[in-house]
Order: C-alpha cells, then sequence, then structure tokens
C-alpha cells in the first residue's frame, strides 16, 4: 500500500453523542481491580450478565432479536432490567435477517442471540447474509462452559470455527473480565468499512460469573473516513479528460456512505449517466434526467447498452459481490476508476486504472472540481429511460389475471411514498422488482444479492418498521420464500409491529423455473402446494386478503398499508411473462 493509500485514518466519538457519564470511562490498568469495599469487608461485585448488557447499552443497541436457552438465562433476564428490548422470534433465523436489516438501514450493528449448539447454529444464514451484503452485525451466542468446553460433552460444536468463514471476526469470551473489551472490538469491527457479521460466544459459566463492579463498558470511539489522496484524483481527472463516453455506477458503498447528494452533483457538473447496482438502488433517484436504472438482471437488459458503449467506468462504492463485472466489461477494456473507502477486489474483467480510497463524498466533489470537462447525456441513456419507462406504463394498465408481474410492480409503486420500504424477497419476485421499481432514495427498496438468502422479507420487514417506525414497510415475497419464515408473522403481532407481506403466488419456484426453461427448455422439481394464506394469516392473529383481479390489487395494498396492523396479501402471478421478457431482451442486438 502506497503512503497516499494509507492517508489518515482516525478515531473519534461521534459529533453530538456521548456516551452516559456512568459508562463513558475507559478500562485501562488496573480496570478488572477489585472496588470498595461491600458488607463485610468483601469486594463489591456485579454480574458478568449485567456488564455484558451495560456494554452493549453503552454501543447504543436498542433491540436484541433472538431466542433464549437454559445456557443464557442471565443474560436474557438482565436485558429486562436495560434500555434495550428484546423480541423474542420463532427462528434463529429469524433473528439474524432482523439484525440484518436494522444494521442495513441505521448503519449501527444489528444484535442477534441465541443458545448454543442449534440455537447459534441457526443463526448462521442470517449471519453470513449480512457479511456478503456488507452489513454491520453483532451475534452472540451461549457456549458450553469452559469446565467442559476441552472434551467430548453434551451439545458441543466448536463455534468460532463454524462463524469465522462466515464473519470479519469470531472469537469466544475466556473471562467474564474479558466482555467490555471484546463487545468494543466486536462493534467496531462490525461497522467500520468494509462493515459485516462478527460473532462471539459467551460460555455459560462466564455469563453467571461475578466481576469487579468497577468493570465499565469501553468508550465508543468511531473509525473516520480518510481524505482522497490528491494525486490519485489528478489522475483519475485526466482519465476522465480524455475518455470518450464515460459511465457511473454506483454500489451498495454509495449507499453506506450517504453518498447520494453528491453523486448527483458529479453527475450534473460532468453531464454523465448513472446506473446502480440492485443494493445501490436509490442513492441515484430513478427520476432524475441522468438515471439509467439498476443493472444485475440475468439477461443483457436495455441499461447494460449504456455500459457497451462506454470506455471508461467509474465505479462509485461498487463491490464485486454485488454483481460479476464480467457482464458490463466483457472484453476487459474499459478503463475502471474505483472510488470507495477500501481498495477493490481483484478480478480480470475489473482492471483498475485509478483507485482513489477515501470518504466518497468528498473523493467525489473533489474530482468534480478537478475535470474542467463536460459530457452530454447521449441518446442511449435517454432510451434506456424511455424504454424503462414504457414497461412500468404498460404494466399499470395489464388487466389480465392472474396479474402480470409487470401490473404488480406498477401497483406497488402506486400504493408506496418514495420515502417507504420495500423489501423484495430473493426469487422471480427480486428480478422484477429490482429490475422495474423506480426507487428515490437509499435503502428503500432492500434485497440480498451478496448470498441472494430466500426468506429474510418477512423477518427483515419488522427490523425495518423497528428501524424506520415513520415509513411503511412492505415484504414482497414468493410463496415459496414466505414459508421459509412466515412464522415471523406471530412476532409482528405479538410485538404490535405493523408491516404488510404481499405474496406472489404461483405455487412454484418461480426463479428456478425461469432459469430451467430457459437453459434446459423444460423445468421439474419445482411445483408445490400451498396453504390457505389468508386461513393462515388470520390464525396468527393477523389480517388476509386474497385479490381476485388486477383492479383489486392496488385498493388492497393501499388499505392494508394504512391499517395499523399487519397484514397478509396474496396475489396470484402469471409467470409466464418471465420467458416473453428474456426473449423481447434477447432480440435486442443494438441500442433500440
Amino acid at each position: 500500500m502506497s503512503a497516499e493509500q494509507a492517508a489518515s485514518v482516525h478515531e473519534t466519538a461521534p459529533a453530538g453523542e456521548a456516551a452516559p457519564a456512568s459508562e463513558a470511562a475507559s478500562v485501562g490498568e488496573g480496570a478488572s481491580a477489585p472496588g470498595p469495599d461491600g458488607p463485610g469487608g468483601a469486594p463489591e461485585q456485579q454480574d458478568a450478565a449485567r456488564l455484558l448488557v451495560r456494554t452493549l447499552e453503552a454501543e447504543g443497541v436498542e433491540y436484541v432479536f433472538g431466542i433464549p436457552g437454559e445456557e443464557n438465562i442471565h443474560f436474557v433476564h438482565a436485558l429486562n432490567e436495560s434500555s434495550i428490548r428484546y423480541v423474542l422470534v420463532r427462528h434463529e433465523q429469524g433473528a439474524a435477517f432482523m439484525a440484518e436489516i436494522y444494521g442495513r438501514l441505521t448503519g449501527r450493528a444489528g444484535v442477534a442471540s441465541a443458545t448454543l449448539g442449534p440455537g447459534a447454529i441457526n443463526l448462521q444464514l442470517g449471519v453470513a447474509d449480512a457479511t456478503t451484503n456488507s452489513t454491520p452485525v453483532v451475534a452472540i451466542s451461549a457456549q458450553v462452559g469452559l469446565d467442559r468446553i476441552y472434551k467430548e460433552s453434551h451439545q458441543i460444536v466448536d463455534l468460532v470455527s463454524l462463524f469465522r468463514p462466515i464473519t470479519k471476526w469470531a472469537e469466544l469470551a475466556p473471562t467474564a473480565e474479558a466482555l467490555p473489551e471484546m463487545v468494543r472490538k466486536a462493534f467496531k469491527t462490525a461497522q467500520t468499512e468494509r462493515p459485516g457479521a462478527v460473532y462471539l460466544a459467551i460460555p455459560e459459566d462466564v455469563e453467571s460469573a461475578k466481576v469487579a463492579a468497577d468493570l465499565k463498558p469501553l468508550k465508543v470511539n468511531v473509525v473516520r473516513p480518510q481524505e482522497p489522496s490528491a494525486s490519485q484524483i489528478a489522475r483519475a481527472a485526466d482519465v476522465i479528460a480524455l475518455a470518450r463516453q464515460p459511465i457511473i455506477l454506483a454500489g451498495h458503498g454509495a449507499a453506506r456512505a450517504g453518498a447520494g447528494e453528491a453523486l448527483v452533483h458529479f453527475s450534473e457538473r460532468l453531464g454523465l449517466p448513472v446506473a446502480t447496482t440492485f443494493n445501490g438502488k436509490g442513492v441515484f433517484p430513478d427520476d432524475h434526467r441522468h438515471a439509467l436504472g439498476a443493472v444485475g438482471f440475468m439477461r443483457h437488459d436495455y441499461v447494460n447498452f449504456g455500459f457497451d458503449e462506454a470506455d471508461v467506468l467509474i465505479a462509485v462504492g461498487y463491490e464485486l459481490q454485488e454483481f460479476d463485472p464480467v457482464k458490463i466489461n466483457p472484453a476487459a477494456d474499459k478503463k475502471i476508476l474505483h472510488i470507495h473507502q477500501f481498495p477493490a477486489e481483484v478480478d480480470d474483467h475489473y482492471p483498475v486504472e485509478v483507485g482513489i480510497q477515501g470518504d466518497i463524498s468528498r473523493s467525489l466533489h473533489a474530482l468534480a472540481e478537478a475535470v474542467h470537462r463536460r459530457f452530454d447525456v447521449n441518446g442511449t441513456g435517454r432510451e434506456i429511460r424511455r424504454m424503462m419507462s414504457e414497461e412500468l406504463a404498460e404494466g399499470a394498465v395489464e388487466d389480465g389475471f392472474p396479474l402480470s408481474p409487470r401490473r404488480i410492480v406498477a401497483d406497488v409503486r402506486a400504493a408506496m411514498g418514495r420515502h417507504d420500504i420495500v423489501l423484495a424477497d430473493t426469487g422471480a419476485v427480486k428480478m422484477w422488482m429490482a429490475r422495474m421499481y423506480p426507487t428515490y432514495e437509499p435503502n428503500t427498496l432492500l434485497v440480498s444479492n451478496g448470498l441472494s438468502s430466500m426468506g429474510f422479507a418477512v423477518p427483515g420487514a419488522i427490523a425495518a418498521k423497528l428501524a424506520r417506525p415513520d415509513r411503511r414497510v412492505l415484504a414482497a415475497t414468493g410463496d415459496g420464500a414466505f414459508l421459509m419464515n412466515s412464522q415471523e408473522l406471530e412476532t409482528a403481532v405479538r410485538e404490535n409491529i405493523p408491516i404488510t407481506v404481499l405474496i406472489w403466488d404461483d405455487s412454484a419456484y418461480g426463479l428456478i423455473e425461469w432459469k430451467m426453461d430457459l437453459d434446459i427448455g423444460t423445468s421439474s422439481n419445482v411445483k408445490f402446494g400451498n396453504p390457505d394464506f389468508v386461513r393462515y394469516a388470520e390464525s396468527f392473529g393477523a389480517r388476509g386478503y386474497r385479490v381476485g383481479s388486477a383492479e383489486e390489487l392496488l385498493p388492497t395494498l393501499r388499505k392494508a398499508l394504512a391499517d395499523d396492523a399487519v397484514s397478509v396479501i396474496t396475489v396470484p402471478v402469471d409467470y409466464s411473462h418471465n420467458l416473453r421478457l428474456t426473449d423481447k431482451l434477447g432480440e435486442l442486438t443494438d441500442p433500440f
């Protein structure tokens, strides 16, 4: 790493934030020494479980999502006496997804809790999803006591070894006195770019131990992004100055960094078109005249033509896990400017000409000032926007039943406000929503695009409503993904968290059927039966709706979203439109 790449990274408390006076002291030498004597001259002590909860409070934790077990009952009990709300879930996988979506929307690590063994293992899908989606999560589970962890014993699994490949850091707390340092490290590691999940195992005898009363949480420090290198800015400006037709690709990192305003300024100053990844949707508003929409569909879509004609790719907060660069740089001949808070991953189709590592907004502003040239957003860009707008408008008037995917997308957009949040679960739903659903702010359409996990939308919607109570939240999910975590409807009802669930019902794993039909010409082993979703929802105490015609969907959505309740809407979907779309796109051989 060059000296410029290693430019200053410093840590400081967030502006305007301070830990409570009782919690603010750092742990230094002698921090674990006995406190003042209690009755009879014995040192005063505190429960380790209470100390653990105090460290979470010091980190600003509002919610812990989880299921208690015999081995962490002291921790769960201590939460009852804290400012933290424990959200009891129905499956640990749901807890991990809730922590992930909370972390994604707030930028602060969501916390998932489980008991040892099977409880901890059930957290793993959501934990891996968080890491691959660059989202901060702290997963905490119980573990067997240190008095038997070294030998064959009941419920022993090496949990730390299981979590290490799917986290940024995983460790076991060897003593109760280590908890303040380990919890601070966990949150710092999870929340620092590139964010991800961490895992902490708390042995049963550590959780139930007594520690000195004066042992306190550590002071919270935040790693600040560094200033961009002036020489790298100059090099990147030279590349743009000689470019024929640059294009901007904005990814998830730009959304995490809050770089939307700087991105709009940069695009307008230079006259450049902007595409986003699925996870970057909304960081550049889709109703802006320079917007090309989202790239990531399984076939060469309209937006891909913008990349076909470009000779310079300005990647802003883009991470390769979001979308394979071979699909936008197949010949590996484009000059790539990588603007992010950390260096780019190595890939044959992502050869970085200039890397600018630092605060994304500052980098964009500096680069805009350094480039003394303006481009004209070309006709291809205008055609891309026109074609996608026409698709959405055509979908809004399609009246077939079962409903076309385009009609569902159009009606969801009409029902939701600009600031409201939709979670599109993995499957054909995700393809249609991420491709067509216009977004105007970051994190208003959430998908899993790193691991692409099914079943995250229903539990994720619960966390989204807790993180953003002022916004309406809709989980759009296929029937297959819905039934993977549908038990969390009970959690939403019990905890009085109003969400709306829209089930795209085709009695099949629609995306797999689509892919089979495309590649093999036929499909197999994708069909299944469904329960009566209305009665199923009502059995949990939720409200159930069944759409019986195209005209019923929009008013049903509006009614459910207006209610302060948990609602489930099932809408039959006609996925014969899947092949019509890919056949149409396959016939496009030049820019329209």
